[in-house]
């Protein structure tokens, strides 16, 4: 049943995180469960992502910490920090402190532009006026080069520590991260300067619809643009796929109405900037694999993300991972990996 264009090679997962406003502890444990079983599974990464204001994980770099301590093999990423919020320097550190006690499996997912919620959450940020803020690009880079691991000062710059007289450089070093930071691109600007400045590429179900209203299109031309820039990094995409073989007739139906109430969006761009957004992909298998077969980036890509939808409840969650693995990955060509896992 397998399609021939189609070699996906590794499978991940973005889980939203959420918890009840009155218990957040529940459903960060849920989280880390989530986790642990995606491990179990086998799938090759975990992404999480970053959200402020909102009933979700609002510290990616704190909850990556505690996710190192309870997974040993899955490779643990963001999707993605805006980091128009962070310092590129603490940033770095506290992701390098979280690459080093996952022993080299973290992956840095990061998005510029002025961040959401800015008129409520950026005069808590930063001092002074902050409309006149850096929200470009460049801030990360300057992110990026602060992993880079390079000794500030000169040769003779020294700094005094309990361990005598050390040169000074960001600690701690994490050997490799600079090469897994993806940037979330979702236009064409944005996805040629991620190839031109090396990073890898995460690009999911909402693009924009620069040229075009056809969401397949737009998002062939962003690849397109991001490898023409001269990238032989790597690139992700992200799909919303609810497969629902293994759940009761009741979870069936409420997934369907899940996504036919979200299937509007899907048919025209949507408000100034023209955003498209690619239809869920949920039913059976084998409905599921018609679509997939159907999707023409697809076969461009051998990295495919599974993006977990906000509404579910925990054991949805773990029943929609178990029946991707066993019934849908398979057919894409994806192949279990064993558990010995050799960092990069």
């Amino acid at each position: 049943m397998s399609s021939r264009n189609i070699s996906i090679s590794h499978i991940g997962f973005l889980t939203p995180g959420n918890y009840s406003d009155d218990d957040p502890l529940s459903g960060l444990e849920q989280t880390l469960q989530q986790l642990q079983y995606g491990e179990e599974l086998g799938f090759e990464s975990a992404w999480v992502r970053q959200r402020h204001l909102e009933p979700g994980i609002s510290s990616a770099s704190a909850f990556l910490a505690a996710a190192t301590q309870r997974t040993s093999r899955i490779e643990l990423g963001t999707a993605v920090i805006p980091i128009g919020y962070e310092s590129p320097y603490r940033l770095a550190e506290d992701l390098a402190t979280v690459d080093v006690l996952a022993r080299g499996r973290l992956n840095i997912g990061v998005s510029a532009g002025r961040p959401l919620h800015a008129e409520l959450i950026a005069p808590l940020v930063f001092d002074g006026d902050w409309s006149g803020c850096d929200f470009s690009h460049d801030r990360v880079l300057r992110f990026a080069d602060n992993l880079r691991g390079a000794y500030l000062g000169d040769a003779q710059t020294l700094i005094k520590t309990p361990f005598g007289p050390q040169r000074p450089r960001l600690q701690p070093y994490a050997k490799g991260l600079i090469d897994r930071i993806w940037y979330g691109g979702g236009s064409q600007r944005s996805a040629a300067w991620a190839g031109r400045n090396g990073f890898n590429l995460l690009t999911g179900n909402v693009i924009a619809g620069e040229g075009t209203d056809d969401f397949f299109v737009a998002q062939s031309r962003l690849i397109e643009t991001f490898r023409r820039a001269g990238s032989h990094r790597r690139v992700a995409v992200g799909r919303v796929i609810v497969p629902f073989d293994s759940a009761d007739a009741a979870t069936r139906r409420r997934y369907r109405d899940y996504a036919n109430g979200r299937h509007e969006r899907t048919l025209s761009p949507q408000g100034e900037r023209r955003t498209l957004f690619a239809r869920d992909v949920v039913g059976t298998s084998d409905e599921i694999l018609e679509q997939l077969f159907a999707d023409p980036i697809l076969p461009e890509v051998g990295a495919l993300r599974l993006e977990l939808p906000y509404e579910f409840e925990h054991e949805e969650y773990r029943q929609i991972l178990h029946d991707f693995v066993t019934t849908i990955a398979p057919e894409l060509g994806w192949k279990r990996q064993p558990d010995i896992r050799v960092a990069s």
